[in-house]
C-alpha cells in the first residue's frame, strides 16, 4: 500500500484532497443553512444570511486553492505581473462591477426588495450578484408601477456612471396626485368636501405610517418638515375648474390607490350630479356660410 501511495503523483493527491475539502465545506454549509431555514424565514433574513454565508464559503475555498497549489503558480505570478496592465484594461468592466458589488453591500445604495431605477431600468431588486443586480422590471409596455414579467440583469458598474433612484429605501412612500376637471357653476365647496372624505376613506391611515417613516428619515438626513396629510388645490382656466388631490401613498400601491380614489369619486359625483358636473374638452365647429 505504501509503495502504491508513493507511486501516485503528489499533484493528484493535492487535487483529490482539495476537491474533497471543497465538497465537504459546500455540502456542510448547505445542510446547516437548511436546518436554520424555518427560523430565519420567519425573521425575513434568509436571503441576506444565505448570500453572506455562501460567498464566504466560496472565498474560503478559493484561499484553500491558492495555498494548496501556490508552488505551481510561481511562473504564472511572473507572467501575470508582466501582463497586469493589459489584463486590468481587458477586465475593467468586470473589476468595476465587483467594486460596485462592494459599494452596494456597504454603501447603502439599495438592498433586496427595494424598488429602484438603475441603468435606465426600473424594477424591484430580487438578487444582488457579484457582477450584476437582478431586477423584476415594472412599467415599459405595462401602464402603472406593476410587473411586466421581464427579468433584467444590470451591471453593478452602473452605480458609478448613472444616478441610482431608490423609491423605497428609507421612506417607502411617495407623493401622488389626481386631477378632476369640474364645469363652471358646480358647487366647489361640495367638491372639496367629497375629495377630502374620499381621501380619508381610501388612503386611510397611510399618512400616519408615513409620519413615522419621515420622523426616522429626519434622524438620518437633514430634511425640512413635510406635510404628509392629503391636500386639495384648485385652479381654473378658460374651460373648467381643476381640483388636484395630493396625497401620500405606499410606492407599491400607487395604481391600486389611484383606482380606488377615482372609483369612489365617480360614485360621489354621480350622487350629486345636480350640483357637480365633470368637464371635458369640447370643440365648436363653425360651418362655412358661403
Amino acid at each position: 500500500m505504501r509503495e502504491l501511495l508513493n507511486s501516485i503523483d503528489p499533484l493528484l493527491i493535492r487535487i483529490a484532497t482539495f476537491i474533497i475539502v471543497a465538497i465537504f465545506l459546500y455540502v456542510s454549509t448547505k445542510k446547516i443553512l437548511n436546518r436554520f431555514y424555518p427560523r430565519l424565514q420567519e425573521q425575513d433574513k434568509w436571503y441576506s444570511i444565505k448570500k453572506l454565508v455562501m460567498n464566504t464559503i466560496y472565498f474560503i475555498i478559493f484561499i484553500i486553492f491558492i495555498f494548496t497549489f501556490s508552488d505551481r503558480f510561481e511562473g504564472f505570478y511572473t507572467t501575470l505581473g508582466l501582463a497586469g496592465a493589459g489584463i486590468t484594461f481587458a477586465l475593467r468592466e468586470v473589476i468595476v462591477s465587483i467594486a460596485g458589488w462592494f459599494a452596494i453591500l456597504f454603501g447603502d445604495f439599495f438592498k433586496v426588495g427595494d424598488r429602484i431605477l438603475l441603468g435606465g431600468i426600473k424594477g424591484d431588486v430580487v438578487d444582488i450578484g457579484i457582477f450584476r443586480t437582478t431586477l423584476m422590471e415594472i412599467g415599459d409596455w405595462v401602464n402603472g408601477d406593476q410587473y411586466n414579467g421581464r427579468i433584467v440583469r444590470v451591471a453593478n458598474s452602473f452605480i458609478f456612471t448613472s444616478p441610482v433612484y431608490n423609491y423605497s429605501a428609507n421612506f417607502q412612500f411617495v407623493w401622488d396626485e389626481i386631477n378632476i376637471p369640474i364645469r363652471f357653476g358646480s358647487d366647489v365647496k361640495l367638491v372639496r368636501k367629497i375629495l377630502s372624505d374620499v381621501a380619508d376613506e381610501v388612503v386611510g391611515d397611510v399618512s400616519i405610517q408615513a409620519k413615522e417613516a419621515w420622523y426616522d428619515m429626519r434622524k438620518k438626513f437633514k430634511l425640512e418638515d413635510a406635510k404628509l396629510e392629503h391636500q386639495i388645490f384648485m385652479v381654473f382656466n378658460d374651460n373648467w375648474i381643476e381640483f388636484s388631490l395630493r396625497y401620500v401613498v405606499d410606492i407599491k400601491a400607487r395604481r391600486v390607490t389611484k383606482d380606488g380614489l377615482f372609483s369612489r369619486l365617480l360614485e360621489e359625483i354621480e350622487k350629486n350630479k345636480r350640483d357637480i358636473e365633470l368637464a371635458s374638452e369640447t370643440f365648436e365647429i363653425v360651418g362655412n356660410q358661403n
